[in-house]
């Protein structure tokens, strides 16, 4: 199994793919932190002014550690931006910062898909801390011993594992609507100009990609130890 060629085929293209979309993120969110917003706005400025004008009053916008680290708690109700983010000007600032007071006008608003995500959040961290293990275990009694408890372990691990992917496929209207709101409202504000728009989308697209690029990556995981256990399409040797 160390050098299994469907291992390769199954998880190497996800990897890249993940790879790929971090750096594409990256790369737009330092060109467009050089890019200042003509109405020089930052980026807690601008989450405030969509707060404010949805008329959310109970979200604080704090500082976060780390390099975009930012992201909207439901719980506490408090909207972090980091360093990069919060005193920023710049077009990639106020994008990230109004996608994450989309998450926060979700939460007024009752926004279905992310009650659900927040929902599955306990099961996917049992699912992502101990699935993959079990699926392990699985497959080392499926090619030591030949027996039918392996296959069976497998399947247990991959129901644990797939509650995972649940969150991640949940999680992409979740991210793809905020992203949407941060565009349009941005624009409808008067933060950013209908110009300068591209900056602000470019940046989030990046972004959303690393999601789709998460749930294909857990998706493929998943696949390869159903099939190497011989639980899809029969086991290879």
């Amino acid at each position: 199994m160390y050098f299994d060629p469907l291992y390769f085929l199954f998880i190497i293209p996800p990897l890249l793919l993940s790879m790929w979309a971090s750096w594409k993120t990256k790369s737009a969110f330092k060109k467009y932190s050089k890019v200042r917003a003509m109405t020089g706005v930052t980026g807690a400025e601008a989450a405030k002014v969509l707060l404010d004008r949805a008329g959310i009053q109970d979200v604080q916008i704090v500082r976060a550690q780390g390099f975009l680290s930012d992201h909207y708690n439901p719980a506490s109700k408090k909207l972090a931006l980091s360093q990069g983010v919060f005193d920023s000007p710049s077009l990639a600032a106020v994008g990230v910062a109004c996608h994450e007071a989309g998450h926060a006008i979700q939460h007024a608003t009752g926004y279905g898909p992310l009650w659900l995500r927040s929902f599955l959040v306990p099961t996917a961290n049992i699912g992502s801390k101990l699935g993959y293990i079990i699926m392990m275990v699985g497959l080392m009694l499926v090619y030591g011993s030949g027996g039918e408890s392996g296959s069976g372990v497998v399947l247990f691990g991959a129901v644990l594992f797939s509650a995972v992917l649940l969150f991640q496929f949940v999680t992409l209207p979740v991210e793809f609507d905020a992203s949407a709101r941060a565009k349009r409202l941005a624009v409808e504000y008067g933060i950013v100009t209908s110009q300068e728009q591209e900056g602000v989308a470019r940046v989030l697209n990046a972004a959303a990609l690393t999601y789709v690029a998460a749930a294909i990556s857990t998706l493929m995981t998943l696949l390869y130890f159903l099939v190497r256990a011989g639980l899809l399409g029969g086991r290879r040797n």
